[in-house]
């Protein structure tokens, strides 16, 4: 016989802590404003890509919604689709430490779909994005690490659940409606990490399924179906389908949930790579910054977490030379030779060009690793370069924190410099940036989402 259920399943305390329409601390709706700001150009420079241009042109839906970038109209799940995956398709959008997911990416498509198309306030997008949000980042306490062991992308799953919680809010579902939303999301959420194996598109496309899965699943609730209130705890539930377990850890998911906000520690990505790459760059720049000539090093041994060996390390062959700018967003050795030879590891450095030069993969080919068993991944992340020299010197750096994140936020500055740098790769106009940035800027506070300055 199956376990007894509980009277009042996780699910339904979540819905109990967040209500209809939950009061937000400023730190949450500042990392809000940003959050819509950031993505907003993200997705403008991903409009003419390749993979967004398939992703358009298989979602012939017209309709009220705007795709970020684009001139035609779309239907929410269309919409929702396109901006998630243009979002996401750069990785260069936000990260939560102790995940790691992509909360936004999914959250902020799926809400503005459904804004445009019902018609909502400011307001309403912004309860929608902060809660969604929030139930993603809370999702990742459950059972670290082992989604991503089950072959499962955290950002994927988590995120069809948390589009659901955000679209249901966003709607003012009441609670039965909520919970039904989210237990419906989970029979939709899906994304596996075999992408990892030849740097194929489909990672890009996750967050924009789960965006618009949850769309759909907080609108099939509104109109009265039903979902399993037994989503997480649940004997057939989700994260022994996704986790491979039935013990995860639901008190640290359900406590403080309310009252104290995860999501206002989202952080925001200084290069256009793999969250867990991000502070062996900075090792690898600062090196160089220090006197490294990349040319003088022999090879490059890297401190690692073990949790993070299977995506951004292995098969170290292929780590090395990357096949295409996509799968060289998830090699470490790659990230370290772009950061040292060419300073930076932005969109430009992710090129095919850039990727096959011979002096890159020269260099990313003497990186190697080290499992380091105390490293204290996925609740902070950390890099590690020690390079030596021919002539046997030995020069280190270390950097115990993600920039960008809770220890070194980006500045209101950086965020701006870097909307409009994206904006710029993308092909806008100055003008055009700032016109849709006084749209996002005004949005908290608009009687009815608009968002037709972003249609270009």
């Amino acid at each position: 016989m199956g376990r007894p259920l509980p009277s009042v399943t996780a699910t339904e305390q979540l819905a109990a802590a967040f209500g209809t329409d939950p009061v937000l601390p400023d730190g949450v709706r500042t990392m809000g404003d940003a959050l819509l700001m950031d993505l907003a150009g993200i997705c403008v420079a991903a409009r003419n890509s390749d993979y967004l241009l398939a992703t358009v042109a298989a979602s012939d839906e017209t309709g009220p919604c705007t795709i970020i970038g684009r001139a035609q109209g779309a239907s929410p799940a269309a919409a929702a689709l396109c901006n998630g995956t243009a979002a996401h398709g750069e990785d260069y959008d936000d990260t939560f430490e102790g995940g790691p997911v992509h909360a936004g990416a999914v959250i902020v498509p799926a809400v503005l779909a459904t804004a445009e198309r019902h018609g909502l306030s400011g307001a309403q997008a912004l309860a929608g994005i902060a809660v969604g949000c929030e139930v993603m980042c809370r999702l990742c306490l459950v059972a670290p690490k082992r989604v991503h062991m089950a072959g499962f992308h955290p950002t994927a799953v988590f995120g069809a659940l948390g589009a659901a919680a955000a679209v249901a809010t966003a709607l003012r579902l009441p609670a039965a409606q909520w919970v039904n939303a989210l237990g419906i999301a989970g029979s939709m959420a899906s994304g596996i990490i075999e992408y990892l194996a030849e740097g194929a598109w489909t990672k890009r496309m996750h967050p924009g399924w789960a965006a618009q899965a949850g769309y759909r699943a907080a609108r099939m609730a509104q109109a009265g179906f039903t979902g399993p209130r037994t989503l997480l705890e649940g004997e057939h539930g989700f994260f022994h389908g996704f986790a491979n377990t039935r013990e995860g850890n639901l008190a640290a998911m359900l406590d403080g949930a309310g009252r104290q906000w995860l999501c206002a520690d989202i952080a925001f990505k200084p290069y256009a790579c793999g969250t867990m790459a991000h502070p062996f760059i900075d090792c690898a720049r600062r090196l160089v910054a220090q006197g490294l000539r990349p040319d003088d090093v022999e090879s490059i041994e890297c401190e690692t977490a073990e949790g993070i060996v299977h995506r951004l390390w292995e098969p170290l062959a292929s780590k090395h030379a990357p096949p295409n700018g996509y799968a060289a967003k998830f090699s470490i050795p790659y990230a370290i030779a772009v950061g040292m030879l060419r300073g930076d590891a932005g969109l430009a450095d992710y090129e095919e060009a850039v990727v096959h030069d011979p002096a890159v993969r020269a260099l990313a080919s003497r990186v190697r690793y080290v499992v380091d068993p105390a490293n204290p991944y996925p609740d902070r992340f950390t890099g590690h370069v020690k390079a030596t020299l021919r002539g046997g010197a030995v020069v280190e750096a270390r950097q115990d924190h993600f920039r960008g994140g809770r220890d070194e936020p980006l500045s209101a500055d950086d965020l701006a410099a870097k909307y409009r740098a994206n904006c710029a790769y993308g092909g806008w106009s100055a003008a055009q940036a700032d016109t849709a940035l006084q749209v996002l800027r005004a949005l908290p506070s608009a009687a009815r989402v608009d968002l037709s300055a972003l249609r270009a």
